[in-house]
């Protein structure tokens, strides 16, 4: 497998799970021998505070590095996990959107920023903010792949063909490798026809592309994140817990190492 595969999780619907994704499916990684370091993107740091970091007492984030140059290094911070790390995200990130305007090369920051800790990672996982504006394209223009969550509700795959657009739009002009990893279907809830009807949607439309692991919608899941946990410290005989367990290791199959 190659060193420092990097993954944005994308989609710029909010409340589809990507912040649960980037936590769980990167504590489900590493507790299964991987190293992984996570890349919060969002200024609202639901990765950061959901992976137990104060964002209160954080001296330096990824505003520093987007916006300041500051190195990886001086950023990450350890989590719960062994051989998990962040590098969180505050609210003044929400600032650096309108400063990278004005910056040379403001789209390819985070990506030489990451160049120097990439060898050091098994994968990195970027979460990306629910907009399509500069922070997500420096996600897309840093990442391998994109990993798309898509919930099983009312116009799930609106939008999607925008977000696809915009990933094409990135291949075209700032990042050619970039491909679509994956997408996955998350908050399914058995009890309803719908989230069934939008399962078969998705995979009809995405074919392979889709992870046969379906994430299910759990109040375990929901809470995991204000005990600054990820749900396999939380409860891990939750189904949540057994869901990302199985995604991680689909995702590890498909990179070759499981």
């Amino acid at each position: 497998m190659s060193q420092g595969n990097i993954v944005a999780i994308a989609n710029q619907k909010g409340g589809v799970g990507k912040s649960t994704t980037a936590i769980n499916l990167g504590a489900g990684l590493a507790l299964q021998g991987e190293t992984i370091l996570i890349v919060d993107l969002d200024p609202q740091g639901n990765t950061t505070s959901g992976l137990g970091i104060d964002r209160e007492s954080i001296e330096m984030s990824m505003y520093d590095i987007l916006v300041d140059g500051a190195p990886v290094s001086d950023v990450l911070e350890p989590t719960s996990v062994r051989d998990l790390h962040v590098i969180p995200a505050t609210i003044e990130l929400a600032g650096a959107e309108i400063e990278l305007v004005s910056m040379l090369s403001r789209e390819q920051r985070l990506k030489k920023s990451l160049g120097e800790v990439e060898e050091e990672y098994d994968h990195i996982l970027i979460d990306c903010p629910p907009s399509l504006g500069l922070l997500t394209i420096n996600g897309l223009s840093a990442a391998d792949e994109v990993l798309i969550p898509i919930q099983c509700e009312y116009y799930a795959l609106e939008g999607v063909s925008q977000l696809t657009r915009n990933i094409e739009l990135v291949q075209n002009s700032l990042n050619p490798q970039l491909t679509i990893e994956g997408v996955v279907l998350t908050m399914f809830d058995g009890r309803t026809t719908l989230s069934s009807d939008v399962v078969a949607q998705v995979r009809d439309h995405f074919g392979e592309t889709a992870y046969k692991t379906v994430i299910p919608r759990t109040v375990r899941l929901s809470e995991a994140p204000s005990y600054g946990e990820p749900i396999e410290a939380y409860d891990p005989m939750s189904r949540g817990a057994i869901a990302y367990r199985e995604l991680a290791r689909e995702f590890r199959r498909r990179h070759g190492s499981a």
